[in-house]
């Protein structure tokens, strides 16, 4: 005994596999964006070290990484000659809270440029001076550290150190 398929049936059949070949499909595509999202998040993701974390680290010395201090302004030095910025950036505190509790970035900043003992690297970067290269700026230094302890800066970024004082 064989079970007859009436043709009234077969379009709806149809039908629902067509709706659900879309759905399955609609599914795979949603995935697969959201993977490509997530890897891209994490890929550009980059933590700022401080120049202690840098300083302890020696396995990092060889990798492209991220660094955060402050700008000791009487060390800033160009020469005209090989195009090259040279400066010294002192350790600052990366926790949040440890800032906050030193009494903010201005703070922060201020004391450790004056601060003889803080942590601190020579930067090299080549290309023009920043305006923004001044005492107690906020550097944020994405290079390498070079075999005669200097570190060459790739790129440099700094944030003004009276953006963060309060208004009178």
């Amino acid at each position: 005994m064989s079970a007859e398929v009436s043709p009234a049936s077969l379009p709806e059949k149809k039908h629902r596999f067509r709706v659900n070949k879309f759905i399955i499909g609609g599914a795979v595509i949603s995935v697969a964006v959201l993977l490509l999202a997530i890897s891209n998040l994490r890929g550009n993701a980059q933590y700022y070290m401080t120049i202690n974390e840098l300083i302890i680290a020696p396995e990092k010395w060889n990798q492209n990484v991220r660094i955060s201090g402050a700008v000791r302004g009487d060390s800033i030095q160009v020469n005209p000659q090989t195009g090259y910025l040279t400066f010294v950036a002192v350790n600052v505190p990366g926790d949040m809270k440890t800032v906050e509790q030193m009494g903010g970035i201005a703070a922060v900043l201020h004391q450790a440029v004056i601060d003889p003992n803080a942590a601190s690297l020579t930067i090299r970067y080549h290309g023009a001076r920043p305006d923004l290269l001044k005492n107690e700026a906020q550097a944020i230094i994405t290079g390498k550290m070079q075999p005669d302890g200097t570190f060459l800066a790739d790129d440099l970024l700094l944030k003004c150190p009276s953006k963060y004082e309060a208004a009178p």
